[in-house]
């Protein structure tokens, strides 16, 4: 029997319908559950052909358990490996070689020292930072936001230099990068699953949580919308996730890709909408299955550096 695993937090929706669904297709040779582990043994795999990764972005613990359910063979989704490695600057900067329009972004030092080293340490630093340099090419208003992280955390909407370095000098030991602010006309998010469906909904950030699905969009253009899915592709596919979303506010008719970084993106009924929702339950369903069925082996690197050779 292939054993298709569910790791999750706090999350009590998405999970619980995934398992239902794909038990729901009686399958005879393939059974979803939660995953159980305990303390880990080096090589000894917990028994998953596939396992669906919802939290070890969060828990230290299971990113270590399941690099090893991958020494073992199972198939990881998203790839354990690559989500300590990316983070959003680099994307942005990986972006835009591909040809995918981001905000303009500058990746600043930690403002604290951090843990263990001292300014002898940052000798290779130069400082002070060139700040006028910094705020010509980023412009007022901008946004702080950590360089690896997600859920809105450390997120500042800056309005002047003055306010900037407020809210810097408050990081700590926080990575941070500084963005762009787009002024837009429209935002959208997008599912993307198998790096091949995409699911693209109007989304209003600016609404309160439980109301962002809400949004009054214009219908989309046929040309707007082949962008929008084709620049979601490009990212997904050039960063080997199976399971994200990508946001992107269009300015002027361009869609710019604002987040493309969420290793469990909210996949919540009450949140998403049921609609939204029964898409990517079924999308996710039939990927975890196909995987189970068709085993694939693990390619330890993102396609990224392939695609910018072609």
């Amino acid at each position: 029997m292939k054993k298709i695993g569910i790791l999750f937090g706090m999350e009590d929706c998405f999970q619980w319908a995934l398992i239902d669904r794909i038990n729901s297709m009686k399958l005879k040779d393939i059974v979803a559950e939660p995953v159980q582990t305990g303390a880990v043994t080096m090589n000894k795999g917990t028994g998953y052909t596939v396992i669906l990764d919802r939290i070890s972005h969060d828990i230290p613990f299971y990113k270590g358990y399941l690099k090893n359910e991958v020494i073992c063979g199972t198939q990881v989704i998203n790839d354990p490996f690559w989500s300590i490695a990316d983070d959003k600057f680099f994307e942005c900067a990986m972006a835009t070689k591909l040809g995918v329009a981001v905000p303009r972004s500058v990746l600043l030092p930690h403002n604290e020292h951090p843990i263990d080293t001292t300014s002898k340490s940052m000798r290779n630093l130069v400082f002070p930072l060139p700040w006028d340099e910094i705020f010509s090419y980023i412009g007022f208003p901008a946004y702080m936001k950590q360089h690896y992280g997600g859920g809105w955390k450390h997120v500042h909407k800056l309005e002047s230099p003055e306010e900037l370095f407020h809210v810097y000098n408050q990081t700590g030991r926080h990575l941070m990068m500084l963005q762009e602010s787009i002024e837009f006309d429209s935002y959208y998010r997008c599912y993307c699953v198998n790096r091949e469906h995409v699911l693209v909904m109007p989304y209003e950030p600016r609404n309160e949580h439980a109301r962002r699905y809400q949004a009054d969009h214009a219908p989309l253009s046929k040309a707007l919308n082949d962008r929008i899915v084709k620049d979601t592709l490009t990212l997904n596919r050039a960063l080997g996730y199976d399971l994200n979303t990508s946001e992107f506010a269009v300015r002027d008719g361009i869609p710019i890709a604002i987040d493309f970084m969420n290793w469990a993106p909210d996949c919540d009924k009450h949140s998403v909408g049921e609609e939204n929702f029964n898409w990517v339950l079924e999308k996710v369903a039939t990927m975890l299955v196909d995987r189970a069925q068709k085993p694939r082996p693990h390619v330890p690197f993102a396609p990224w550096q392939q695609m910018l050779l072609k």
